[in-house]
């Protein structure tokens, strides 16, 4: 995909954030965050607002030329890592992501480590993400969390704080890869499995996406169905605290995912 956030939309962004200290906390998300090229500038400017800051990546891009002191640019700017991990075994990863990529992110991963990253006492905050490789539920967070965390010591010797379990959307290339039967009966595993508990952590209740386009949304999930929030004016320059934190937010079928099984518990001990 070719959508990349400008420089002007990240200076109204910012603009924001200076604004109002009611807003502690912000996570670059995408696609790969890594790739805009005004990623550090964005990054800097939000360091030296004091918010807490959280990056979401593969880590791959960090193994390429001029992007290898990514890492260490994440922990002098003190930015938690939300380190995607689909699996814990290279076959599954680079049957998923592509050839090579386990070997990339696991080499990223132990650099983190030698950075402090998921150590106790570091304030270097290493959490890993992971989801299934079809139309399928996330198991159990504690058990997986507890399974990750022997087999990555024990195998590469690497450490993390949190295990975040996310279940599939059935969106872009999962959608179209799958029959209506198939659609069907996964939404309905979906409904099945609600967790009205989970519902209170679910991110649309903390947290306003806003993307390249500099609309606002409830979730990037409603971004990719084109649902902006339910408010007048959904842009960044109609940009109301406290018009948009009482915001009836918009839903979807598709909300169930984040309301199956143990839910989609990006924040496990909030934020």
């Amino acid at each position: 995909r070719t959508e990349e956030m400008s420089l002007e939309t990240i200076d109204k962004i910012l603009k924001i954030v200076r604004e109002n200290d009611k807003i502690t906390t912000i996570e670059l998300t995408g696609g790969e965050p890594l790739l805009n090229p005004h990623f550090r500038y964005f990054v800097r400017s939000l360091t030296e607002t004091g918010r807490k800051i959280m990056v979401a990546s593969n880590l791959t891009l960090c193994t390429e030329h001029e992007m290898e002191d990514i890492p260490a640019f994440l922990a002098e700017n003190r930015v938690k890592v939300y380190a995607s991990l689909p699996s814990l075994y290279e076959e599954d990863v680079d049957r998923q992501r592509g050839k090579g990529t386990y070997v990339k992110v696991i080499a990223v991963l132990k650099r983190l480590n030698d950075l402090g990253y998921g150590k106790e006492g570091s304030g270097l905050e290493l959490d890993i993400e992971y989801n299934p490789s079809g139309p399928a539920i996330a198991p159990d967070r504690k058990i997986l969390e507890n399974l990750y965390r022997e087999k990555l010591d024990s195998m590469h010797g690497i450490k993390f704080n949190k295990l975040i379990t996310l279940t599939n959307a059935p969106l872009g290339r999962l959608r179209k890869s799958m029959s209506e039967d198939k659609y069907e009966a996964y939404m309905k595993e979906l409904e099945d499995a609600f967790n009205p508990s989970a519902v209170e952590t679910m991110m649309c209740r903390h947290m306003l996406t806003v993307c390249h386009d500099e609309k606002f949304y409830d979730c990037g999930f409603l971004h990719k169905l084109d649902m902006p929030v339910k408010y007048l004016n959904a842009t960044i320059d109609g940009f109301d605290y406290e018009t948009l934190s009482r915001r009836e937010i918009a839903t979807n079928p598709l909300c169930l995912i984040c309301t199956a099984g143990g839910g989609l518990n990006c924040f496990p001990d909030g934020l």
